[in-house]
């Protein structure tokens, strides 16, 4: 039986004021920016986002789609890559600076009881959404490997996270500069052929995405995949952010950006560069 969409009870979203604690260059091109919000920083599941205005203007009129990478004593952590205005603005706020944010937002991982060993696989960016889930899993004492992969070394995102809460870490890199040379889906699939897992949980590039999902469908394991989409209102109204499922167009937004792999149409599935 196919259920697409957002399954679970999501917590209401509000508008917040939150201000920037920290922020600072994690890897090549990549800053981790820390704020204080405490109301979302409260109520926020894995897998969710916020809409956040990074200044005001005419440039941001619409807020932009952030995954939250750890959320912890009434802070949200976001890991974000500087590919566009709205990011650039973003890696040059200080401490102090203030902005707000819609938020909890969308239907985040859901975590069967059942579930005793998980496996999360993250490509680039990729683990921006599984940083809070990584924690989750380990604090209800459920077994956390990890495959993570980048360009290159100095591209790995989220290393020292997975280390400290993950029983196993596996590395892969393009350029072979850390951990086994060439894509995470090599590493991914020779670690689920070996088994022992009872969930997947991806986020990365969607053709990555697409080959971890076929990997975990051979292997008969549960998966699911967080996934990109250009977001204008993040509330479900204009559209913008459609995925095609086997029950039909989904919002990105408020049904996903989690999905359970079998339900996502992969034929269709296509890349984004979103430049935020």
């Amino acid at each position: 039986m196919t259920t697409c969409g957002c399954a679970h009870h999501t917590p209401p979203r509000v508008l917040e004021n939150v201000t920037v604690v920290a922020n600072d260059r994690v890897a090549q091109g990549v800053g981790l920016v820390t704020f204080d919000s405490p109301r979302i920083a409260r109520d926020i599941q894995p897998g969710q986002f916020v809409h956040l205005r990074i200044a005001q203007g005419v440039d941001y009129l619409l807020r932009r789609p952030f995954s939250i990478y750890r959320a912890h004593a009434g802070r949200l952590e976001i890991l974000y890559q500087v590919v566009g205005r709205g990011t650039r603005d973003l890696a040059l706020a200080t401490p102090g600076t203030e902005m707000d944010m819609v938020g909890p937002l969308g239907c985040g991982w859901r975590i069967a009881d059942s579930t005793t060993h998980a496996l999360l696989v993250s490509g680039g960016l990729g683990a921006a959404p599984l940083g809070m889930l990584a924690e989750e899993l380990a604090e209800r004492g459920i077994a956390v490997t990890v495959a993570m992969g980048a360009p290159c070394g100095e591209r790995l995102v989220g290393r020292d996270l997975f280390e400290r809460v993950a029983r196993r870490v596996e590395i892969a890199t393009d350029d072979g500069s850390c951990g086994t040379a060439g894509f995470v889906t090599g590493v991914c699939g020779e670690m689920v052929a070996e088994g022992g897992y009872d969930a997947v949980y991806t986020c990365g590039p969607e053709p990555m995405q697409r080959i971890v999902a076929a990997q975990a469908a051979e292997a008969e394991v549960a998966c699911q995949v967080s996934l990109e989409r250009l977001m204008a209102c993040g509330i479900g109204v204009c559209l913008s952010c459609v995925v095609e499922t086997k029950c039909g167009l989904r919002r990105a937004c408020v049904d996903g950006p989690v999905f359970y792999a079998k339900e996502v149409v992969w034929d269709s599935a296509h890349d984004v560069t979103c430049e935020r």
